[in-house]
């Protein structure tokens, strides 16, 4: 089977738990705070999910779309700098990467 760029890509689900400190913020705070820890790298999708009445295991969920594994670690290593898990405002509670119809990939391979 031949590696075709698209089979770099992935989608990343973090889900994050928010800390009181977090809470204890205004409004606005919270935002300038999240704006400057959004990734910027070009070819990185991102989508943010409130959980929080829904689950007791994390408050949010963030859904990245990077091009490649290395896009991923730079942009989580990047996150890891920024006061959401510095201060700490947040905790990690789990990373998800996902290939998004990746069993159709599978399939046309085989058909291939």
């Amino acid at each position: 089977m031949t590696l075709q760029p698209t089979d770099n890509a992935l989608s990343v689900f973090i889900l994050v738990r928010a800390l009181p400190a977090w809470l204890a913020l205004s409004r606005p705070e919270r935002r300038r705070i999240g704006q400057e820890a959004a990734p910027v790298e070009p070819g990185i999708g991102f989508r943010a999910f409130d959980c929080e009445a829904f689950s007791a295991m994390c408050s949010d969920l963030w859904m990245l779309d990077v091009p490649s594994p290395g896009a991923l670690n730079r942009v989580i290593e990047r996150l890891r700098d920024t006061p959401l898990f510095t201060a700490p405002y947040f905790d990690l509670v789990a990373i998800l990467p996902a290939i998004e119809d990746g069993w159709q990939r599978y399939e046309a391979d085989l058909a291939g």
